[in-house]
């Protein structure tokens, strides 16, 4: 493969030994790697490319969210994550996602007052929950619940109404917190909760959840605004599995609830959002602080199947940026919940601590991610650990809905249709069975 630049763009030049060359274009990106347009290489070489994974193809074009792994940079639409932790609100990230600028004050007001008056259910909704079993788990409530969703908005599945896919992107961000805290509630026998408009986005999500009929509640605000950065941290990742199961669904026309089902069905799997529930399933083995010599040296040896749950990242090859938000978060959450003799949480920090001096993992760069900590913070706020992923997805749902509607915008889309390297039997004649041996 050769590469050479003209004036006007770049090309690579493939030859497979035979005498013939394809010229293929290179597409630059604002930032990143650029990219061999392939599109046309299987009609003029005969040839496909061989991606398991397609860890090194590059599904689409997207301008909302950047990740440098190796520098441990996470940008949406051009704004660090850690500024947009910080200084911005879960429904002003949303908002950026979707539309690809922050809001002024009259947009957030109108953006904010939009999503308030939406995140009722239709009632029959409520009926819904009560043919799953008491002990389903809560992402599989999530993700028939969304699924059925098209049932009972007809007015917003028309995918090539641009009115209407806004307002499905309105009501999926609006009434997730509503269904799963109901998911929540219906696990554990408790009544359900409405909504209610004069609570922001995050106070209403932990009133729905926490809150009973028969006593007052209020949220505290350490603990929401903890919870809005672990929404704005999980908010979007680029074309990860979820995402990309999103956009496949999507490219076929199915209707938006149907394409957000899909991903909450995919994220649930452990190896994607299920990593922060490993996290404290791993902290449950380990048992108790004398005990965490015994897992570090297990962790080292490459015979061993054990790993440490909430270090590293298959991405971030340096450090994970919402992890170093998500530290400090942690701590300010314990002080406000007064925490100091719960077992697990002393094995957290005490594991943390290790991790971070201990060489072996100093040199690998395992330095704790975004799992461990969030896996912490929902701990110590009262989440049980099957709501973690519905958490997960709770947040990520404005990703999907932002990559979504950028796919149905994009006038190169296609029905997501990945080829394959065959290797069965080929051709074979059929052989009835009476002359079979």
């Amino acid at each position: 493969m050769s590469q050479k630049t003209t004036s006007t763009k770049q090309t690579v030049t493939l030859s497979d030994g035979s005498g013939k060359t394809i010229a293929l274009p290179v597409l630059p990106g604002t930032a990143g790697p650029s990219v061999i347009d392939i599109r046309k290489l299987y009609g003029e070489s005969g040839y496909f490319t061989y991606d398991p994974g397609f860890t090194s193809t590059a599904s689409c074009e997207s301008k909302i969210t950047y990740i440098d792994g190796d520098e441990g940079v996470l940008l949406y639409r051009g704004y660090p994550i850690d500024q947009l932790a910080e200084r911005s609100s879960f429904l002003e990230t949303s908002y950026l996602l979707l539309f690809g600028q922050l809001p002024s004050r009259t947009q957030m007001e109108e953006f904010r007052e939009s999503v308030t008056r939406h995140t009722m259910v239709n009632e029959q909704l409520n009926f819904f929950y009560r043919g799953f079993r008491r002990d389903a788990h809560p992402m599989a409530i999530l993700v028939g619940v969304v699924g059925a969703m098209s049932a009972f908005y007809h007015d917003s599945t028309d995918i090539n109404d641009p009115h209407q896919r806004l307002v499905a992107s309105i009501r999926l961000i609006a009434k997730m917190p509503t269904i799963t805290a109901w998911a929540y509630k219906y696990s554990v026998g408790q009544p359900f909760m409405y909504p209610r408009n004069d609570l922001g986005y995050c106070e209403n999500f932990l009133h729905m959840m926490f809150a009973v009929p028969t006593e007052e509640y209020r949220a505290s605000p350490v603990l929401a605004s903890a919870l809005e950065k672990i929404f704005i941290l999980h908010a979007d990742h680029e074309q990860n599995a979820s995402t990309s199961t999103v956009r496949v669904a999507g490219s076929s026309g199915a209707n938006p609830f149907a394409c957000i089902a899909a991903g909450i069905a995919c994220l649930w799997g452990p190896a994607h959002g299920g990593a922060n529930e490993a996290v404290l399933s791993m902290l449950a083995e380990i048992g108790s602080v004398d005990r965490i010599p015994e897992y570090i040296k297990r962790a080292k040896d490459k015979s061993d199947p054990f790993r440490l749950m909430g270090f590293g990242h298959r991405v971030y090859k340096n450090f994970d940026p919402r992890a170093t938000v998500l530290r400090a978060t942690a701590r300010e959450v314990l002080a406000e919940l007064n925490i100091k003799k719960e077992p697990i949480l002393e094995l957290a920090v005490e594991l943390e601590k290790i991790a971070l001096q201990d060489d072996y993992f100093v040199k690998r760069k395992l330095y704790p991610n975004v799992d461990f900590y969030s896996g912490i913070i929902l701990r110590a706020m009262g989440f049980p650990t099957s709501m973690f992923t519905v958490l997960f997805a709770l947040a990520r749902t404005v990703g999907w809905i932002a990559q979504w509607g950028e796919m149905m915008e994009d006038p190169e889309r296609k029905i997501g249709r990945p080829r394959q390297l065959y290797t069965g039997a080929a051709h074979r004649d059929y052989t009835p069975i009476e002359k079979r041996g």
